[in-house]
Formats: C-alpha cells, structure tokens, sequence
C-alpha cells in the first residue's frame, strides 16, 4: 500500500483546491485529463461515527463510493453492521486519518489505521473496468486508480472490505417500505412537505430536481453544503490555492464597500484618521506584551527566510496592530495636549487557524478595519467604546438587515490583555448558534504600561505621570458571512436592498418566435425606458437584454444572485403602462405604473429591508429561552435556541457548563457536519431582566451576578 501511494502521489496531478465534487469535476473538466487518463468516475470519501457507547472507542465506518452513487445512513448501517450512523466530526477525522476532513481519500486508508476502520466499498467503484479519480494527500491533487487495483491494496494490509451494491440495496429497502394502498404511511407520504423533506433526507440534503447551476443542497438538509453552493454560484467568493484562502468576487467587495462607507464617515465625524502600518511584526515587539501574545500564539504566522537565507530575527505577519502600532503612540504622544489620538486601519490581517475554514466566518486571510486610541482619561475612553459598539450594531442592522444584542463579554471571552471587551453577537436560525458579530474592547492601561505611553498629569509637573487609556475595536468580512447565512435561500442569495450592488434587474418578457420585429423592439425600448426611470430615482438598478437566455433563465440568475427587486416588463404591461415587480424576499408581485416608478421602487425595496429585518428579529427573539438550571440548557440547545441564565462569572463555572452541556451521543444533532460542542459565554447583555435578591448562578452555588447568554456558536 506504502508504494502504491508513493506511486499515485508521484502521478498526481496538481490543481486548485475544489469546494465540492462539482468544482472538481469543472476543474478536471478543464485540464482535458482524459485525453491521457481515459474516461474516468469522480470518487467520495465519507467517514461515518456509529452510534457508541460512552465507554467504548468508536470504530468509524469508510465509504469509497462513485460521486453519483447515493449512500444512504440506512443502507451504510446495515452493511456495517452498526447503529445510527452519522457524519464523523473534524477532530474524529484528525484522530484516524491525521488531516482535515476534505483531504481524506481512499489512500488515506493505511497500514497504521486499516485495523481500526470498517470500510464499504461501492460496487461500481470495485469494478476492474471502473478508472477512478481519487484525490491523494489533499483535494488539490488529483490521481487515477481502477477499482480492482484499490481493493488489492486494501486486502495487502488487511483492511476490513465491504463490497456494497447501494443501488441495489436501496430498491430492496424501497421495496420494503412501499405502504399498502390506505395505510397511515401512504396518506404521510402523499402529504406534502413531511414526505419531501424525507426525500430529500434519503438524498443526503440534494433538492430533488435541482438543476446544476443552481443550489443543489436544501439549506435545513445540509447547510455547510447550501452555504458552500451560496457563496460560489452567486459569485461572492472563489476559492483560492492556499487553504484557508478566498478570492472575494466584486458581488461581495461591493457589499464591503458599502459597509466601509457606512462605518468611515461616523467614525471620521469623531476624529478618528485614517492610517497605514506595516503586516510585519518582530519576534520581539510581539512578544512584549506576553497576555496579547499568548491569546494569539497558535494562530501567528512567521516568515522565517528570504529566498534561501534565514532571517536573523523571525517576523510576524500582524493577527492584530496593537504590538505594531504601540511603540510608535510612545513615540507621537509627547504631551497630554496630544490626546485623544484616534487612528484607524482598512487592512488584512493573518490568523493561521487549524480549525475547518468557513467563507467570511474563519478564514486564514481577512479584510477588516481596525481603530486603535489613546485617551487621557478613562472616562473618555469608556464613552467611545460604546459609540463604536453601537455603530457596529448599526451596521448589522441597518445595512445588513440582521439583529444583534450588544453586551460584555464574560472575564474568559474577554480580548487577551484587555480591560474588558464590548461586543454585538447575533444568531443563526438554521444551526440555532450564536456568532460574534464585532468587538469594541477597551484596554485600560495595560499595553500603555507595556509600550511606556505617558504623559503629564494637566494638574502640573509635580504629579505623577500618567499611562494613557486605550481602546482597540474591530469588524470583518465576517459580516457578509452572517447576513448571507440568515436571509438567503435554497433559491441562491437573499440580499437586503441597502447593501446590494444591483438593486432591480429589468427583464423584457413575452418575446416569442410570433413576435414581430417591431413589437420586440417596442418591448426592449419600453424596457430602457423603465430601467432610465429607475435608476434616476437613485436606484442600482441594470437591465437584462441578453438574447441567448431566456426569461426564465434571467429570473433564476437575479434569484440565485439576490437581486432584491425583478421588473417584467412585456407586451401587456406595454399596453397598460406598467411594470410587474417582483420581490425576492418572499416571490410577492405587485403591479406598478410607470408613472410612479420613481415613487414606488425606492418605497418597495425600504419595505423589503424592513421586512428581512423583522423576520430575522422574529427568529432571534423566539429562540431566546431563559433557564434556571444547568439541566435545562442541553435539552434547549439542541432545539436551536440561545439560553439566557443567571451566571455567577467564574471561568472554572463557565468551562463546566461547556463542559456539561457538549452534544452527546444520544443527542439530536444541530449540524451533523459540524462538531460537536458545548454552550460557551456569549455575552452579558446590556438590556438585562431583573435579577432577584439571592438568585444562584445556573451551575453552581455562588450568587449570580447577572443574566448571561449562552450557546453553541461558530
């Protein structure tokens, strides 16, 4: 086996790391491999976790299979003689295999773990005819193998094999469970959406009938698979060669340039310059600051050479400024009179996350912009922590159409080195998981200790100086993230007018073959007319003439891209004078006069921001469920909601209650392609319930000292 991956890996040929099996096929669609491979079967890997006692050591289920071959849990089950399998998690996968989740193939499968794995086979992939495209020590390199040559390696370290025929054993199991004519099952299956979400179930989460171009993965089903689709097919983001690395396509640099525009002129209004300071940080201004460094440590990327020589000093690439900006306020503040100096960065910064990177929501590389200030006081300091927190919310909330609840976070969720960390944590409805939206954190004295910042006291000379107080506040990419995973749809992306790039797409309709020459340029000159209208009332607004697609193809490109308004116009609203408008948000058509278009357009998509706004709120505010007691919370989390419980603010307490409350075995799955995980702190909130005189902490026997939300969260 050890040759034969030194052989394959030796072959391999190297490309892009693909999101799915279909970016992979585009990509070896590309590179015309089969001129010299032949023609070829794409392959999946899924590692199943059996359902286990809490005593035992799980024995994951291997299943190679074609990528067209359908794998249900039940035919999986029942081949491997297990119960309730389901999709392992990221650190099982780590535990056998040594890498992350997309990397493993089947030459994962070695000498070191074969005895520790169950494997399944499927039979068109065991085939000797079958050419096989396997990915080798990552997705990014591509390599071909015939079946029969994979299960010689397999029997050559004497792995458990399984050749399973899924087709077949799924019309048995199909065979067996067709209800007789009047049965309860019958009628359930004839019912309407509980027998097409047990369809699209036993699909593992496809939407049945889904074309290709568009979102392929139902949002309930399988929601990293959905949010993958989302961000691609609507043309937000495009998968880069460094893992962990994301192009951002013009659909989503506009949005954050909306959201920079939001933020720069308020914070401008309060002094704040814009700056610019180097990414590399020296080994040693990073290390000064040891509580900073310790918090960001494993996630630091160094550069170490230049060409082929070491570097005499390593240097940081900046996970955040404070170290690099620091030594230079000690340098500028020379004088109380100096004060406040507000400065701020529109840049990127490095984290060199281990964890699974997720578009917008952990990346290695990501855009943000990030303030650092120095005040005289810490009053002053204070006051506008909570301007920029607010803000912060305003962005969310405003722009993006997304609720968020400002608070504080707990001593333990606090920045590393900092006084005490303001924050706006939002709420994702399908995974019912909190997210951290943005943080204001003020520093106290801390780095102006550390970097010798002073000045003199105003009241004389004769006093002793004083360290500055300082605050530090950032918001990200992670925006676009968090508006993208509440709103859109199985349709493609749902965007609030606000922030959307085009606004309305004008569509021509009604053109058929029988049209005649001048009623089609009638239609497409009426169509300008309303897109000219439109777009001087201000709007973003961009007209689809293409005469290669038809209307029906335009209406689902503007959906699958989120335009938030489609007008029709066509022979009849000709006649009439009026447009047909479209609302993406909820599919609601409305007729308009041209005569008010400039009116009706701009009132109608103020009227969707609102509206995507209200549902969400709905959502957050109805799975937000106060408890009294630790035993009270796993039972909710697994339902989706947020917990909101008196917490005495002990960190052993908090680490207890993730530790309690972390997904179990026999518990419901939130994302069964997500790890398991316990509710952590989200924050304190600053709208809080009364808190009654001798009320205990959820967990312990301490008084509690306020009301704290709690989750599961990204």
């Amino acid at each position: 086996m050890s040759s034969l991956i030194k052989d394959l890996e030796g072959l391999s040929l190297t490309h892009e790391a693909p999101a799915n099996n279909e970016e992979w096929a585009s990509i070896l669609a590309k590179s015309d491999v089969a001129k010299f491979a032949g023609p070829y079967e794409l392959t999946k890997v899924l590692v199943f976790k059996p359902k286990t006692a809490k005593t035992a050591t799980p024995v994951p289920v291997v299943v190679v299979a074609l990528n067209s071959t359908q794998t249900a849990s039940n035919i999986v089950a029942k081949a491997a003689g297990v119960k309730e399998p389901r999709l392992a998690n990221k650190d099982l996968i780590n535990e056998f295999f040594g890498t992350e989740p997309q990397n493993v193939s089947p030459i994962s499968i070695t000498k070191e773990n074969a005895s520790k794995l169950k494997i399944l086979i499927d039979s068109k992939a065991a085939e000797k005819s079958t050419l096989l495209a396997i990915h080798t020590d990552s997705n990014a390199k591509t390599a071909f193998i015939t079946g029969d040559k994979l299960i010689e390696a397999y029997e050559s370290i004497a792995a458990d094999v399984t050749v399973v025929d899924f087709a077949k054993e799924a019309a048995a199991a199909a065979a067996s469970a067709t209800p007789t004519a009047g049965s309860g099952a019958d009628k359930s299956a004839k019912s309407g959406s509980a027998g097409a979400v047990a369809k699209a179930s036993a699909n593992e989460g496809k939407i049945d009938g889904a074309a290709l171009i568009g979102i392929t993965s139902d949002k309930e089903l399988d929601f990293p698979g959905w949010y993958q689709q989302i961000v691609t097919k609507a043309e937000l983001l495009d998968y880069y060669d460094v893992s962990g690395c994301y192009i951002m396509r013009p659909g989503s640099y506009s949005i954050w340039e909306k959201v920079q525009n939001y933020l720069d002129t308020r914070i401008k209004s309060i002094g704040v310059q814009n700056a610019y300071f180097p990414m590399f940080v020296s080994s040693r201004v990073l290390e000064k600051e040891k509580d900073h460094i310790e918090g960001f440590a494993p996630e630091v990327a160094w550069v170490t050479k230049a060409g082929q020589s070491d570097l005499e000093e390593p240097l940081a690439i900046r996970p955040t400024s404070e170290t690099v900006m620091y030594p230079y306020y000690a340098k500028w503040i020379r004088s109380y009179r100096d004060l406040p100096l507000r400065l701020n960065q529109w840049n990127s910064v490095v984290r060199w996350e281990f964890k699974h990177p997720q578009p917008f929501l952990r990346t290695r590389e990501f855009l943000w912009q990030e303030g650092h200030t120095a005040h005289l006081t810490k009053e002053a300091a204070a006051e506008e922590v909570l301007q920029i927190l607010e803000w912060y919310a305003g962005v969310y909330e405003e722009l993006l159409a997304v609720p968020v609840i400002k608070g504080t976070k707990t001593d333990k969720e606090k920045f590393a080195g900092g006084l005490y960390t303001t924050t706006c944590e939002g709420y994702i409805p399908t995974t019912g998981r909190g997210i951290q939206g943005a943080t204001s954190h003020a520093l106290g004295q801390n780095f102006s200790k550390m970097f010798n910042i002073v000045v003199e006291d105003p009241e004389g000379s004769d006093k002793p100086k004083i360290n500055v107080w300082q605050n530090s506040w950032g918001l990200s990419t992670r925006v676009i993230g968090v508006m993208v995973m509440i709103h859109s749809d199985n349709k493609g992306l749902v965007l609030p007018p606000r922030v959307a790039s085009n606004q309305v797409a004008v569509i021509p309709v009604g053109i058929t073959a029988k049209t005649t020459s001048d009623e089609r340029d009638a239609i497409i000159n009426g169509a300008k007319n309303v897109e000219k209208t439109i777009g001087d009332a201000g709007v973003r607004v961009f007209g689809d003439y293409r005469d290669n697609y038809s209307p029906g193809w335009k209406f689902a490109d503007a959906e699958l891209k989120g335009v938030p308004l489609r007008v029709e116009f066509g022979p009849a609203d000709l006649k009439k004078n009026q447009v047909v408008a479209v609302r993406r948000d909820n599919g609601v058509k409305t007729v308009i006069p041209i005569a008010s278009l400039a009116d009706e357009i701009p009132k109608l998509l103020e009227t969707i921001q609102a509206d995507l706004y209200t549902k969400a709120k709905k959502q957050f505010d109805e799975h937000i469920v106060p408890v009294t007691t630790v035993a009270e919370m796993t039972p909710l989390l697994n339902k989706k909601n947020i917990l909101l419980a008196p917490f005495c603010g002990e960190e052993e307490c908090e680490d207890s209650i993730k530790e309690t409350t972390a997904r179990r075995d026999d518990d419901e799955e939130v994302d069964e392609k997500a790890p398991s995980m316990g509710a952590k702190s989200l924050c304190i909130p600053f709208e809080q319930p009364e808190l009654k005189e001798g009320t205990k902490c959820v967990n312990c026997d301490r008084l509690a000292k306020a009301h704290t939300l709690f989750g599961r969260s990204y």
